[in-house]
């Protein structure tokens, strides 16, 4: 789950404003401006890993709060922290790792994935449409990513994401499916500070 969350192709003959598709950047924009104006989100996914030959290696329910540049996701006892500054991954057992968001700018991480602004980071296109939904398919312009592209299935009404999935360097994929998503949570700030008393005493952390 690191791997994906904290690691989760561009034509180099075109221009960066050429690749940004005008009708899917309209919709992507609906998403970023609804998670700009949240004061805070809850989201339930499911998270299904494939290999390169579709074979099904996984699910997983992942819960997903988010605030601003701040999260906090749970799978079991495992879980995520990022502060905005810093990520920090407890396993679910005695270890915890830390590292800066800017470490893992190669990665695809939940808030980027959820929050609409992919302006950035990603040239887009789009598939196809009709009155309920739409499918974006993005290419990180950056080459280094960690993965080749994301195909994105947006609810229109509800200027949501619905769906993605996200195929690697190696082929392998995760189907990332949003089971619920509230826009109007009210979380407090203090659940995304690190509180080293909330987990084992002998959990080591490493940086």
């Amino acid at each position: 789950m690191k791997t994906f969350f904290l690691s989760v192709l561009t034509l180099l003959t075109l221009s960066v404003s050429a690749q940004k598709d005008a009708v899917a950047k309209q919709l992507l924009d609906l998403i970023g401006a609804k998670v700009k104006a949240s004061k805070g989100i809850l989201v339930n996914i499911t998270l299904t890993s494939k290999n390169n030959k579709g074979k099904t290696l996984g699910a997983k329910q992942i819960a997903l709060q988010m605030k601003g540049d701040k999260y906090l996701l749970k799978e079991g006892k495992m879980e995520i922290l990022c502060d905005g500054v810093n990520i920090y991954n407890f396993d679910g057992v005695n270890s915890i790792s830390k590292s800066s968001v800017a470490d893992a700018d190669q990665t695809l991480s939940p808030q980027k994935l959820l929050s609409g602004n992919y302006d950035k980071d990603f040239n887009f296109k789009l598939l196809s449409q009709d009155n309920a939904k739409a499918t974006i398919e993005l290419y990180p312009i950056d080459k280094r990513k960690s993965f080749q592209k994301v195909t994105l299935v947006i609810n229109k009404q509800q200027s949501a994401l619905s769906s993605a999935l996200i195929l690697d360097k190696s082929n392998n994929m995760t189907d990332v499916k949003v089971g619920s998503i509230n826009y109007a949570a009210s979380l407090n700030d203090k659940i995304f500070l690190f509180n080293r008393a909330k987990y084992p005493k002998n959990a080591e952390i490493f940086d």
